[in-house]
This record gives C-alpha cells, structure tokens and sequence, in this order.
C-alpha cells in the first residue's frame, strides 16, 4: 500500500504542476476520507501548498474538533468559514418547504462555492474527497462534492482508505468514527444506505455479495446515480 501511496502523491504533484497551480484546497469535514486527502496533500506537495477549509452550517461541533484534530496531527493549514447564516438567507430566498434532501444538497453546493472561491484566491486547485464505495452508488452530491477540480481517492475502497489512514498517521478517533456527512445528531453513512461499507466494498471488488437485498440495492443506487458520473449531455448537429 505505501507503494500506491507514493503513486498517488506523485500524479497530484503532476496534476497541480500540469494545471500551473500552487497547491490544492479541500473541506476538512472532521471524517476519514478528508483527513486521508490532506495527509497525502501534505506529503506531495508541502504544508504551504495545501490548505482545509472547515466549512460548518448548522454542523455538529464534534465534526470541527475532529478536523482541528487531523489539523493538528498532521501540520497542515486550515481556515474556517461558517456558512451557516448563508444557508438560512438563502432558504429564504428562496422559500419553500424543503426537505432535508433538498436542504443537505444545497449545504454541499454552498461548500462547493466556498471551496472555488478559496482554491481562485491561491491559484489552488480544489480536490474533492469522495471514495470509490460512495463515487460508485451515487453517495455524494452532483455538483456539490462532485464539483471538483480532482479526485485523487475516487478508486480507493472504504477499506483501503482505513489502511491509508493508519499509514499516514490519522489520529485513532477519526479512523475508527461511525463514516457520517453529520447531517443531524446520529446520522451515518451505513444507515441511509442500509448496508456496512464492509458489504459494499465487498461486491464492488469481487462482483459477488451472498445478501441479495443489499446486492439488489447497490444495483438500484448504481443505475439510478450513473448521470452523476457521466459528463453533461451536450446536443450536436
């Protein structure tokens, strides 16, 4: 594995130095996936050229503790904005009853402006943390966390991003955290999607899952989110 690692370090040095940028910017959400992304950000390319940006609307402290942990831990820097007030304007804004769907998507298209706004600033280019379990049935957000100039952990399983973490030195708490997008006080991952990472990574690598519910419900979430993977249909003459 630290073969791979030093593989991936060396492409994000290329794409940054291929694009004439300075560095990379990404959200510091206080979960593993992030973490692991500034640790390898930190190692390729430097403390200067990396910066988080922890971005809270209406989040769960715990989260930012975790990602001034990691912050911490690994040296790297990190700025906050707290989008909260931005959020309830512009559901004024707009009105409307929404639901939480609605309202989670919207939180991540705001951080996917910060995010661009930040990474413009620096000349930075923005890298998005989505792995390959959640990049494979849909669970992120199009145009929110999608929205992304690279993703450098988007053919890592849920499980190889554990044994990146423990590698790079990710503090013990975030590695062996319930996977949430902390939406509200309990929320997880595995429960909105109704099976353990475990089982997911399993049947994305070997094809194979002996629960049929949960094999069936990949495959729903898979053909159902596979225009989030596509590019943006564009008529020709």
């Amino acid at each position: 594995m630290r073969k791979i690692i030093n593989d991936c370090e060396q492409w994000l040095r290329a794409e940054v130095n291929n694009a004439h940028a300075s560095g990379i910017v990404l959200g510091l959400s206080g979960g593993i996936d992030s973490s692991v992304l500034a640790a390898l950000g930190r190692e390729a390319l430097g403390r200067e050229s990396v910066l988080g940006v922890i971005m809270p609307c209406h989040s769960i402290d715990e989260d930012e503790a975790d990602a001034r942990l990691l912050a911490e831990a690994i040296d790297v820097n990190f700025i906050r904005v707290d989008l909260s007030g931005v959020f309830d304007s512009m559901l004024n804004a707009i009105g409307g009853d929404f639901n939480s769907l609605v309202k989670s998507n919207m939180k991540a298209r705001l951080r996917m402006v910060t995010l661009y706004a930040v990474a413009q600033s620096k000349n930075f280019l923005v890298c998005g943390t989505s792995n390959k379990s959640e990049f494979e049935t849909g669970y992120f957000t199009k145009f929110g966390d999608s929205g992304v100039d690279l993703m450098p952990l988007a053919n890592f399983l849920k499980r190889e991003i554990r044994e990146i973490a423990k590698i790079l030195n990710v503090p013990e708490k975030i590695i062996t955290k319930a996977p949430s997008a902390g939406l509200y006080e309990g929320q997880t991952d595995e429960g909105d999607m109704g099976f353990s990472y475990d089982i997911l990574d399993e049947y994305l690598s070997t094809g194979k899952l002996s629960d049929a519910k949960a094999r069936e419900r990949i495959d729903v979430m898979r053909r159902r989110s596979e225009h989030k993977r596509k590019p943006i249909p564009i008529f020709k003459f």
